[in-house]
This record gives structure tokens, sequence and C-alpha cells, in this order.
């Protein structure tokens, strides 16, 4: 029986994928602890879902491997696509800004992404080891924000998550949208299972925000059903990763038992 693993600290989307694997006959299963229950360790083919944590410790018990956009996917677009300078360095460079600008991990989330004046509160080499990769964007003000499951190159489910950096979420997504969308993934660089977000800058011009893994990313009022046909696809078994997708995986640490 297929197996879908999930995080103990489980949200709304997991909840969602949940009911609709068990609907499904996949044999679900939220995890208790940060490890893969002994007696669900060998069980074969299987699945996750959850952060970066959760990945890292799961995915080699289960023989998975979860796919993640290439930390430097958004400095590879074209600048029409971006509407701001956006460049990937590492947190050391990243503690010498002296400008403000949006700082994020690209994946991990290993500090909050939000506009930091400089970079001189971002955390210290005690905390982060100075080759942490570190997104660093111009800031820009995003009229709404949309969430874009992706599946082989094409949108499979799509919702509306913030207004004006609020979050504001809604089934109701325009033809502009994935028109946009679609301008973006025909760039490529993605794995056939991802997500993105986009929207229209406060002048009216659309930007790419950012790609997560869908195996850590909210669903919000997407299309259950066709979130988990692309969480299933990226964290699957190693044995069904396809060619194309090799240079997607995650690298994941040994668990030592």
């Amino acid at each position: 029986m297929t197996l879908l693993m999930l995080a103990p600290r489980i949200n709304e989307t997991g909840l969602q994928l949940l009911t609709r694997a068990r609907r499904r006959g996949l044999r679900a299963h939220t995890a208790v602890r940060w490890e893969v229950p002994a007696e669900l360790a060998g069980l074969r083919p299987a699945h996750l879902y959850g952060g970066p944590l959760f990945a890292d410790v799961a995915a080699g018990p289960l023989g998975v491997v979860p796919l993640e956009p290439p930390a430097d996917w958004l400095t590879t677009l074209p600048a029409e696509l971006l509407s701001r300078r956006v460049e990937c360095t590492t947190l050391a460079e990243a503690r010498r800004l002296r400008r403000p600008a949006f700082l994020k991990p690209p994946v991990d989330k290993l500090f909050p992404a939000r506009v930091h004046p400089d970079g001189s509160g971002l955390p210290g080499p005690d905390a982060l080891d100075d080759d942490t990769p570190v997104l660093v964007s111009d800031v820009v003000a995003f009229a709404s924000e949309y969430r874009l499951f992706v599946l082989d190159g094409e949108v499979r489910a799509a919702s509306r998550y913030a207004v004006a950096g609020s979050l504001a979420v809604s089934p109701e997504v325009g033809p502009d949208v994935l028109a946009f969308a679609a301008d973006v993934l025909a760039a490529g660089g993605l794995p056939s299972a991802a997500v993105v977000d986009v929207g229209p800058l406060s002048d009216g011009t659309w930007a790419v925000v950012e790609a997560n893994p869908a195996w850590a990313s909210g669903g919000y009022a997407c299309d259950p059903d066709q979130v988990l046909d692309v969480v299933l696809r990226a964290a699957g078994p190693a044995d069904a990763l396809a060619p194309t997708d090799l240079g997607y995986a995650r690298p994941v640490p040994e668990v030592v038992r």
C-alpha cells in the first residue's frame, strides 16, 4: 500500500491531503515525532509532506527523494519576469549589506524572510554558517500574490493568498495570472513538481515572487486533489525519479539510529 507520511505539526493543507489520500486508498499517517515509525519505515512506495526538517529525517528511511527548486532560480529568470534586482549570495556577504533589501533563505526557513534596513541584523556566524545561501532582493510592493502548484510545466492548482502584503485567501484566479504563469514556466529551470508564487506589483507590472518545494508549501484555497498530485510527485520514491529531476533532489543527511 502506498504511504503518505505527514510531519507532526500538521497544518490545514496537511489535513486536507490526509483526507484526500485516504479517499484514494493510500495509507496516510501523521508522525507523532520527528522520525518515521519503525513499523512504517519499510513500506514502499512512500511519499512525504512537511517542512525541510521533516524531509531531512524522513526521506532516507522512506526511500523518498524530495525535489526542490534551485536556490538561485530567481536569479536565472529574465529581467522582465522579476521586475527587480535579485541575487543569491552567502550569509557572510549579506551581512555586509548597507542598504534596505528583502532577505530570505531560498528553501530552509533558517531566519524570517522580511525587509531588512541592512544586513547587520542577520544571524551571526555563531548561529549559521557563513556560506549559508541568502536571496537578496530589491524592496518592491506586490498588490496581490498567487500560489501556483505546478506539475510537468503546467499549473494544476492556483489560489490567491495575499493582498497588499496581508493574508487574503481566495480561489478566484483570473486569466492574467495563468497567462503570466505560462511565461514563467516557459523559462524552465524547475523540477517537474514545484510551487511558484507570482503577482502584480503596485504599478501593475507582473513579477515572480519565489519558488518553493511543493512538499513544504501550504495550499491556501487550491484544489486539494490537485495539490496532492503535485505533492506526490514532488516527494516520491527514489526508484521512480525521472532523469530530468535528478538535479533537483534535495541532499538528505543520513539518519543515524
